[in-house]
């Protein structure tokens, strides 16, 4: 039986969803091991086999679709573990690397920094200084070359980086999206003087104007594809030797996939694709219940990420930041803080005051009742100090938690501010669920989104314990826990899910009004690219998708907004629907009355993303409903802390049957997850198996 798979690396867990033809779902979950991520995959994969009753080999031979979501590269620079990187550029224009934006990379992200800026510092370099070479060569804003490629100066700078001993080499010339023959003949040079170091073109991974997001985007793949080639390598070589014959899948941060050997060229795309994962999945989800606004919020071990589908869509945005790097990269919109079940509680005596995070206690030594060392309570310790994590279930029983060792840190840290141990975790539990809400509000009303318009996804394995609080403060419509136990494993089913995506972008400056001709050739070569792409990539024209956007923005303006065209091309009278659509979308985001409705416009970037149909799992429904809970879904009931010691029903949320209705308070357990019901919430099992969390009495 053809099986589809994803799997999901975390910085705690590594996540494996299997869907068989049937549509029925099995979930693996099993610590990641950062030494070697690949490790953790195998076993993954080894853990669903021998729960299918399969060997390896065989489930490996059976597999249809397997799409890998990796956290390697958001590793490698977080651990500044990357290759030594040469960059090669147009003379005179080395150092846009180091000088940067004035902003540093902040841009009101660390409002502390942004208002203390002398107290700021750049960056350690991504390239340094003396591994940056300037050669002559110039291209005009036109395409035009004015200065020829001094082919010469070329070969010595190649040659000067090689006996530096650089792993990889970034080339980035002025205006060469405009024009990249000289960009084009620089890698050419590179694989024939030194053909083993990893070798990347600002073309191929960043092909807009901006020169210093372009030359980061550039230095950045480079810096990441050692690294990752040899992990997707390795991988896909250990796939197939057992079996495993239809191609890798890569989740990609643009909201699908990449083959390995695009994701090896193109590492850049790999980061973050994980928690975009669970997007996808949501969005996947949504269609099947006929919810087209959804906040998705995914709570791991290490971090919380919160971002948007609105009308059907997700959220994207085109400027990323990493380590103060800002770069171009067209992905899904996720924003992230520091808040997981690991992350660090820690008090402040002179202040009587609690944080949380942003420091996370991993894999290992993980929180304090893992037992492995751990000294600093978590948040995972405050739940199970608060009484809503079983001791003894934990992880589906594989793992068992010492309340002892949490209780006793926990009333350490409360002692330092005068507090008792549960009203310290409450405290904890109360803080990130805070600092969840506020970001939330970041995606939604800060982009112009009311949340009492959407339902909120909480998925990860720890978000459905929090979500009715952070919920309740937003106001939202309701809470959504996916497909009982996979909501610990979202992320992994979302790769599952996933289409193949590539994205092209041509970028050209244009004021309104510009002949609809013009336009539809941008449009027209894109598609044709894209064709020719997945043409070999053997995707048969039956299963391609394409979708038409465009940046806009006013003349004068140096930011843009993207409009989806309702159009595969542009009528002739376009530009009134173009400009309604622009005005809509920039109100949206800026405030009515914001937009100058009759003022020029310019286009700035045509964009295609272009899909490639994938197998879909299938979502079977209930074909009956109970308002009766089975017996053997009544576990034995614990003491919980609401607002004081409460003797609290138990639920087993795998046995629950649809139509089951269960009032706040109440604990529904399932192997890898656990739902908080507070009171005054009710929580109902729908027709599709998920979890749904309604407010009773208020929002509180």
């Amino acid at each position: 039986m053809p099986y589809l798979v994803g799997i999901d690396i975390g910085g705690t867990f590594t996540d494996c969803a299997i869907v068989d033809r049937a549509g029925k779902l099995l979930t693996t979950k099993v610590p990641s091991t950062p030494s070697d991520f690949s490790q953790g995959m195998m076993e993954a994969l080894d853990t669903g086999a021998r729960a299918l009753g399969l060997s390896l080999g065989d489930f490996c031979r059976d597999i249809a679709f397997l799409s890998h979501g990796t956290t390697v590269g958001t590793n490698t620079i977080i651990q500044k573990k990357g290759a030594k990187v040469g960059l090669i550029t147009t003379k005179g224009h080395e150092d846009a690397i180091h000088i940067m934006r004035g902003s540093r990379g902040y841009n009101g992200r660390d409002i502390r920094k942004v208002v203390h800026f002398p107290e700021t510092q750049k960056p350690a370099p991504i390239v340094p200084k003396r591994l940056i070479r300037g050669v002559s060569e110039r291209v005009d804003c036109f395409g035009e070359i004015v200065v020829a490629l001094n082919e010469g100066q070329a070969e010595q700078a190649i040659r000067e980086l090689v006996k530096e001993g650089v792993q990889a080499i970034a080339i980035c010339f002025l205006w060469s999206f405009r024009n990249p023959k000289h960009e084009l003949k620089v890698r050419e040079l590179v694989k024939k003087i030194a053909p083993k170091i990893f070798v990347t073109c600002s073309v191929d991974i960043a092909p807009k104007w901006g020169e210093y997001e372009r030359v980061t985007a550039t230095a950045l793949n480079a810096y990441l594809g050692p690294v990752i080639t040899g992990y997707l390598g390795g991988l896909d070589k250990t796939l197939t030797g057992l079996g495993y014959s239809h191609g890798l899948q890569i989740a990609q941060c643009g909201g699908g996939t990449v083959p390995v050997e695009r994701a090896g060229e193109a590492p850049l795309l790999t980061l973050d694709s994980g928690p975009v994962s669970g997007v996808t999945a949501s969005m996947f989800l949504g269609a099947a219940m006929g919810e087209k606004n959804i906040i998705t919020t995914d709570m791991g071990g290490t971090s919380f990420d919160v971002s948007i589908i609105y009308g059907g869509k997700p959220a994207y945005s085109f400027i990323s930041n990493t380590g103060q790097y800002e770069y171009f990269l067209p992905k899904v919109d996720l924003q992230a803080i520091g808040a997981g079940g690991g992350s660090l509680a820690r008090a402040h005596p002179e202040t009587r005051t609690l944080t949380v995070g942003p420091e996370s206690a991993g894999a290992f030594p993980g929180p304090v009742c893992y037992g492995r060392g751990g000294t600093v309570p978590t948040v995972t310790d405050a739940e199970l100090v608060l009484g809503y994590l079983d001791p003894d279930n934990f992880a589906g029983g594989r793992m068992k938690l010492d309340r002892g060792k949490a209780f006793a840190a926990i009333e350490e840290l409360g002692k330092k501010i005068g507090m008792s141990a549960v009203e310290c975790a409450a405290g904890i539990c109360r803080i990130v669920e805070l600092n969840m809400a506020d970001i939330i509000r970041k995606v939604t009303v800060e982009k112009g989104f009311d949340p009492r318009d959407f339902v909120l996804f909480a998925f990860g394995g720890a978000g459905p314990a929090h979500a009715g609080v952070f919920a309740a403060e937003l106001g939202v419509k309701k809470v959504i826990v996916p497909q009982r136990k996979a909501a610990s494993t979202w992320c992994a089913f979302g790769a599952a899910a996933a289409d193949v995506l590539h994205i092209f972008e041509h970028s050209e400056i244009v004021g309104t009004p510009v002949a609809a001709a013009r336009l539809n050739a941008n449009l027209e070569r894109l598609e044709k690219q894209a064709k020719q792409l997945m043409a070999g990539e053997g995707i048969a024209a039956a299963r391609q998708r394409f979708e038409f956007s465009l940046d806009v923005r006013h003349k004068g303006q140096i930011n843009e907004v993207e409009v989806l065209l309702p159009w595969s091309r542009l009528p002739a009278a376009y530009e009134p629907r173009l400009r309604k659509l622009f005005v809509e979308r920039y109100e949206k985001l800026y405030g009515r009355g914001s937009a100058l409705a009759g003022a020029q416009l310019e286009i700035v970037v045509c964009r295609l993303r272009a899909r490639a149909l994938t197998p879909r799992p299938k979502l079977s429904k209930s074909r009956s409903t109970s308002k009766r809970i089975p017996k053997d879904a009544v576990l034995k009931p614990r003491s919980i802390w609401w607002s004081g010691l409460r003797k609290t029903p138990v639920y087993d949320g795998e046995k629950l049957a649809a139509g089951n209705a269960i009032r706040g308070p109440a604990i529904v357990e399932t192997a890898d997850t656990t739902v908080v019901v507070h009171p005054g919430r009710t929580m109902r099992v729908d027709m599709l198996g998920n979890f749904e969390i309604v407010f009773t009495a208020g929002r509180g």
